[in-house]
């Protein structure tokens, strides 16, 4: 090879050489930055972090109040849900007054019979009286009490020694009232026009006894039952009896 293309050959090879390292020294290269901002910038940079801080702290609070307020609202929200059972059951059972629509029904000597001579009837039988009930129970009444005296699932009504007794109460003399409340208004009505045409009104006249209905009421009271009840065949779970924890 000859002077002249050698020195070219040279020449480019030396201008690749150092156009690949000119263009490494640029890749490794890397600006220095300098943080130019005077002391008072920086604390207020500062300033804005920690309030920042602060923000994000008081909501941490805030969140884990709420938490603490939610779960304290489901334990009470569990208690109230058992105290609003047990005060259901005691009102199925008959342990509390209730009010509510409902109609009255009045049970008094027939006058007119007693004026044409018939003997004075100061009594009811128990036989009349669960009839009633049955004729009562059948179109819809909710809860009944008779003579004050408040009627359940286990009340009992009988003839002891000539006399009628609910649950042990006396019914002495006429006239008495049955006070029956109804789920509702419509339900207490169609109770009255139902009762107005009841065959109770005819059984109670051939005892020489007259039955009246009165109109629905919006408020009817039906007194609690005062009577202990008497519950057998059960006995307290004892122990991790009855599917308890263990």
């Amino acid at each position: 090879m000859d002077k002249p293309k050698k020195n070219l050959s040279f020449t480019l090879i030396t201008a690749i050489i150092g156009f690949m390292i000119a263009i490494q020294f640029q890749t490794i290269k890397k600006p220095v930055d300098r943080d130019t901002r005077d002391i008072w910038e920086i604390r207020e940079a500062l300033l804005k972090e920690k309030e920042l801080q602060s923000t994000l702290l008081s909501e941490i609070r805030s969140n884990e109040e709420k938490l603490t307020a939610y779960e304290s609202k489901r334990k009470k929200g569990k208690e109230q849900a058992l105290k609003d059972t047990l005060n259901e059951l005691k009102v199925e059972a008959g342990l509390t007054k209730v009010t509510g629509p409902g109609i009255t029904l009045k049970i008094e000597p027939a006058l007119e019979e007693i004026e044409l001579g018939a003997s004075v009837t100061q009594e009811v039988s128990p036989d009349l009286l669960q009839r009633l009930l049955n004729e009562l129970n059948m179109y819809e009444a909710k809860y009944v009490s008779i003579d004050g005296q408040r009627v359940i699932n286990t009340t009992v009504i009988r003839d002891i020694n000539a006399q009628t007794k609910i649950d042990g109460h006396t019914i002495k003399s006429l006239p008495i009232e049955v006070k029956v409340v109804a789920d509702s208004i419509d339900t207490a009505e169609k109770l009255y026009n139902r009762m107005k045409v009841s065959k109770s009104i005819e059984e109670f006249y051939i005892e020489n006894l007259r039955l009246t209905v009165s109109s629905p009421k919006t408020k009817v009271t039906v007194p609690s039952y005062e009577n202990p009840i008497r519950i057998r065949y059960m006995e307290p779970v004892k122990g991790n009896e009855g599917g308890g924890n263990k």
